[in-house]
């Protein structure tokens, strides 16, 4: 009879202990997404279960205390009721009291070890884990009754244990944080790539689009340079000849190349009748010009674009000068990679050589040469492209044939171009 009593001790108990386990797991590994979703479907269920993530931390405390409380309990039935069911088994069995004693005693923690483990543990962890919103918003309102009654006592171990981090140095945090940092979405993705999961395409545009918003537009955008300026005392005819360019607008100077006017586009130009062309200047034509410093964030970039109705916006460096020209296209292009038009010429890019050597263009960015070639090049604060990084380690202007060195990583100036490597031979 004691043996009977004592199983059923053990099994009422470990169904508790199960009950604050599933608990535990279940609320960690819920999404709350998904039950915001049900519980705005009317869900009353999981409308209760987002209020009990809403105190997580809280949560997690009380189910470590009923596991806890529980787990000793376990211990505390097992010898007197199970043990001594136990070893009157084994006496009559013939057993002698001397052996019967400890080994009933052995044996009866045996089975409640097994028992808690497998029922009071593991089983409901991995219910948990299969089913977290199911698990969750079953055991929401009885949860927060829990955490009602019991509130007080899971308080004072919580503010016990807070006051002992503190006098170790360490802050304890309140509550988990919600969702995923960009550093976790950029581990799913590897992840999803390495498995098959996802595509290099697929995965490549997720890579891009977590890196955009950390992204300025100094590093996007076409340097002054490479950019075409229409003087303010040119006329129409004069815009309609740069079509040749490839370009569709440009931006206007005053007397110098810092003093950006206005922008102009062919389509304004076309508007005039051929025979006026000559003598409209294009002052009259011009909108005005969008300013943003280059040290502004694509996302905030484009949402000048988009709510000032632009397509090209002026790029100022902190000293006032203009430091290039960025496009909706430039921009775009950070996203879904390159947009090729048909008339667009040839855009030069890494090519691998017959020895296993690579060309790259100079003007590329570090990360794009990288992505391109797997060849893990040196960053820094001062460049940001191939021949920025070439410059800052030779320390003056390049000429063809100049050589350097990075790690084990050989570096060539194949072609110059204004002064700066126009193609670079990267080996090893």
């Amino acid at each position: 009879m004691l043996i009977v009593l004592g199983l059923a001790l053990v099994l009422v108990v470990t169904a508790v202990t199960g009950y604050f386990v599933a608990q535990e797991f279940g609320y960690v590994t819920a999404d709350r997404g998904r039950l915001r979703q049900q519980a705005e479907q009317g869900d009353r269920a999981a409308e209760r279960a987002l209020k009990v993530t809403e105190q997580l931390s809280f949560v997690l405390s009380g189910a470590q205390l009923g596991i806890t409380v529980t787990a000793l309990l376990v211990g505390y039935v097992a010898e007197p009721f199970l043990g001594a069911g136990l070893a009157d088994l084994l006496g009559v069995a013939g057993v002698p009291a001397a052996i019967s004693l400890p080994l009933s005693v052995v044996l009866a923690l045996v089975i409640a070890t097994v028992v808690q483990m497998v029922l009071g543990e593991l089983a409901p962890k991995n219910l948990a884990i299969a089913r977290p919103e199911t698990v969750a918003a079953r055991l929401s309102r009885s949860t927060l009754l829990y955490l009602a009654v019991f509130g007080p006592v899971i308080r004072l171990f919580d503010g016990a244990a807070a006051g002992l981090l503190r006098r170790l140095g360490i802050e304890p945090i309140g509550e988990l944080p919600e969702g995923a940092t960009s550093e976790d979405l950029e581990q799913i993705i590897a992840a999803a790539r390495s498995s098959g999961q996802l595509d290099d395409e697929l995965s490549a545009l997720l890579d891009r689009g977590l890196d955009f918003r950390a992204r300025t537009v100094a590093e996007v955008m076409v340097p002054r340079v490479h950019v075409v300026f229409v003087p303010a005392t040119a006329v129409a005819s004069e815009v309609v000849a740069l079509l040749d360019s490839g370009h569709s607008r440009f931006p206007v100077r005053g007397e110098s190349v810092d003093e950006v006017v206005g922008v102009i586009g062919i389509n304004d130009v076309l508007a005039v009748p051929a025979r006026l062309r000559p003598v409209t200047p294009v002052a009259a034509l011009m909108s005005t010009p969008l300013l943003v410093p280059s040290s502004l964030r694509l996302p905030a970039v484009l949402e000048r674009l988009r709510t000032g109705r632009r397509q090209l916006a002026c790029v100022v460096d902190e000293f006032g000068g203009v430091a290039g020209i960025v496009t909706l296209e430039d921009i775009a292009e950070e996203l879904v990679g390159p947009i090729r038009d048909e008339d667009d010429p040839p855009e030069p890019a890494p090519v691998r050589q017959d020895d296993g050597s690579w060309l790259v263009p100079g003007r590329w960015r570090l990360d794009e040469i990288t992505d391109a070639t797997g060849v893990d090049l040196p960053v820094g604060h001062a460049y940001d492209t191939m021949s920025g990084l070439v410059l800052a380690r030779l320390g003056r202007v390049a000429e063809a044939g100049d050589s350097l060195t990075l790690d084990n990583l050989s570096v060539r100036v194949e072609s110059v171009e204004r002064r700066v490597p126009r193609t670079v031979r990267l080996s090893r």
